[in-house]
């Protein structure tokens, strides 16, 4: 069985999608762009600003899932430019410390809102 998970912490669905759907003791997340949920805006134009305000994002979806970072299997992150790849990997690295997930990076053409990363995420559940 599955369950949506929603909440106001994060950005919501911009689109026919869910913020996350678990899955037994699985949650699948829906990539997050830096939006500000206060403001609806997006924090910045600096690729670490974005990337911070991503794993935030992310961090919100996922406790709202009863998971957090620590329980974070995968990540796919997408770059608008991939000269942006080391900003955004020492912001990374600082969220993820010691518990480093699989990850791939990809450059994408467009992201949404022409944000300049994107990151989804699959976390387990206990």
């Amino acid at each position: 069985m599955k369950e949506i998970i929603s909440t106001e912490n994060a950005p919501g669905a911009i689109g026919p999608y869910s913020q996350a759907v678990k899955v037994g003791n699985m949650v699948f997340l829906s990539g997050q762009i830096p939006i500000d949920t206060k403001t609806g805006a997006f924090v910045s134009e600096d690729i670490s600003e974005q990337t911070e305000q991503v794993l935030r994002n992310l961090s919100a979806v996922l406790e709202a899932s009863g998971a957090d970072l620590g329980s974070v299997v995968k990540t796919t992150v997408f770059l608008a430019d991939m000269n942006d790849f080391a900003a955004m990997n020492e912001v990374y690295g600082r969220y993820f410390g010691e518990n480093k997930p699989a990850r791939a990076t990809v450059e994408a053409a467009r992201l949404p809102r022409d944000a300049r990363v994107e990151i989804d995420c699959i976390a387990t559940v206990e």
